[in-house]
Formats: structure tokens, C-alpha cells, sequence
């Protein structure tokens, strides 16, 4: 349960920094356009690179014993980044998220088509699940169960992005919302950091 919590934290972390992808599913929530398909691409390609990370970096780690500990300093120094990143941009402010209306429906192809661009296109998603994922999983022996947990928190988010976006609309396109947003990301992450940085 510990290491399914610790990978739904980091997960859910992770996928909550607005984005375009994000702001995509909000867009089709907004639209009421092929949720279901933009939602099951979104968490399944999360599932498969969430898998991959974990699965892959474990095998990696038993070949090269170094790897585990270099990683996992990595991840830290990571984590503290982008934890200030998120405090940063709760500092300056000024963010909110434009979904735009369109005037006519886009296709079913047209929509998997642009969803599976912002998903596999954007270099952060390797960076977050291959890597990030991959490096603090090696701290749990569960490793199954932490992967489920980032899987979960995936799943979790876009089901509530796509599907509650007529409600979460209005919050989030104010700025104080997004403030409140960040400063939570960060402290997630630097909760994380530390805890890597202190052996576990």
C-alpha cells in the first residue's frame, strides 16, 4: 500500500502541471467530444510508459548496480527542480487555462489523431515515466504495486479532467487557481526529493 501510495503522489504530481495535453481533455470535456476515447489514450499511453519505466529501470538496475543509487540522486536533484519551477510559477502567477470553444466537431480520427500527438509527441512524458518513474520505483521493493499506483493516479485525472471539465472550467480559469495548483505540486515533489535524498 506504501509504495501504491508513493507512486499515485508522484503520478498525479506529475500530470497535474497544465500543459496542452491537459489542456486538450479539458477541451473535449468542455466540448463533450469523444471523452472517452481522449481519456482511455491519455491513461492507457501513461500505463504503457509507466510500465516500461519501472519494469525496464529494474532490470537495468540488477545489470548495473551503480545505476540505482546515481538514479536516485537524479530523481532528488529532478524533484527539487521542478518542485521550485512549480513554487516559481505559483509566485509569479498569471496562469490560467484558455479552452477555447470550437465552432464545429471535430472527427473521431482527427481527435485520436491530435491526442496521440500531444501525448507521444511531448518529451517531458518520456522524461517523467521512462526516467522519474523508473529511478524512485527502484526505491520500493513492490515495484508492481508502485507502477499501479502511478497508473491509478493517471487513470484518475483524466477521468476527472475529461469528464467533470463542465465544472472544473470555471475554477481554472482563474488565475488564484492555478497558484494554488502549483504550490501543492511543489511541495509534493520536494517531499519526494528529500525522502530519496535521505535513502528512502
Amino acid at each position: 500500500m506504501a509504495a501504491a501510495g508513493a507512486g499515485f503522489a508522484l503520478g498525479l504530481s506529475l500530470i497535474v502541471a497544465i500543459g496542452a495535453q491537459n489542456a486538450f481533455v479539458l477541451r473535449q470535456g468542455l466540448r463533450r467530444e469523444h471523452v472517452g476515447a481522449v481519456v482511455a489514450i491519455c491513461a492507457l499511453s501513461d500505463a504503457l510508459l509507466i510500465g516500461a519505466g519501472v519494469m525496464g529501470f529494474g532490470r537495468l538496475a540488477e545489470a548495473a548496480p551503480w545505476l540505482a543509487p546515481a538514479m536516485r540522486w537524479f530523481g532528488a536533484a529532478f524533484l527539487l527542480a521542478y518542485g521550485a519551477l512549480a513554487f516559481r510559477n505559483a509566485w509569479r502567477g498569471g496562469a490560467a487555462l484558455e479552452t477555447g470553444e470550437a465552432r464545429q466537431a471535430r472527427s473521431l480520427g482527427r481527435t485520436v489523431a491530435v491526442c496521440l500527438a500531444l501525448t507521444w509527441g511531448n518529451p517531458h512524458v518520456y522524461l517523467d515515466t521512462l526516467v522519474l518513474m523508473g529511478a524512485v520505483s527502484a526505491e520500493w521493493p513492490a515495484k508492481g504495486a508502485f507502477a499501479l499506483g502511478g497508473m491509478t493516479a493517471s487513470l484518475t485525472f483524466f477521468t476527472a479532467l475529461g469528464y467533470g471539465a463542465r465544472g472544473l472550467a470555471p475554477l481554472f480559469r482563474r488565475p488564484a487557481a492555478w497558484r494554488w495548483l502549483d504550490v501543492g505540486v511543489g511541495l509534493v515533489m520536494w517531499a519526494i526529493a528529500l525522502r530519496l535524498a535521505a535513502g528512502g
